[in-house]
């Protein structure tokens, strides 16, 4: 795993490292996907017939924060609006938009804990992270970072 839980004082949020943009991006969808679903539902996803398709949001001026949470809010969207909810992804990042290739299953046949209202611009982060440089932890869960590579760090309205 390379998402973990981030504490905030009213809603709840995501920070992810990877080795690239689009793995990051992939961590904090998979951190998403985790925060509403049921302890009991992931097992039960691997029973339920897969779909697959190409799910693309547009970037403006190669804006890759702006990006994570247009993409973010697609994921919302399409699992309580389309019926399809995720449960893989390979991420693709062109100058002008962000693209997954993803399988995704019925949303009615997942249960779900907690209800992701919106993702937000607030705390928004998503850099990479230059060789040696040091992200801290935040306590009690979040370890600390040394680059290379990416972090991503989104707060979610629940």
């Amino acid at each position: 795993m390379s998402w973990w839980i981030l504490p905030t004082t009213a809603d709840i949020g995501v920070r992810a490292f990877s080795s690239s943009p689009e793995g990051t991006i992939v961590e904090c969808v998979l951190g998403l996907q985790s925060i509403q679903i049921s302890d009991k539902s992931p097992d039960a996803l691997n029973h339920l017939t897969r779909s697959t398709g190409v799910w693309t949001i547009p970037l403006t001026n190669n804006d890759l924060e702006r990006g994570l949470v247009k993409f973010l809010d697609e994921v919302l969207y399409r699992g309580t609006v389309e019926d399809q909810w995720l449960v893989d992804l390979v991420v693709r990042i062109d100058s002008d938009s962000i693209s997954a290739q993803v399988s995704w299953v019925n949303s009615e046949l997942v249960e779900r804990e907690i209800e992701i209202k919106a993702v937000t611009l607030h705390e928004l982060v998503l850099r990479e992270v230059k060789s040696k440089e040091n992200i801290p932890g935040v306590e009690p869960n979040i370890p600390s970072f040394e680059g290379p590579g990416w972090m991503a760090q989104v707060v979610l309205d629940i």
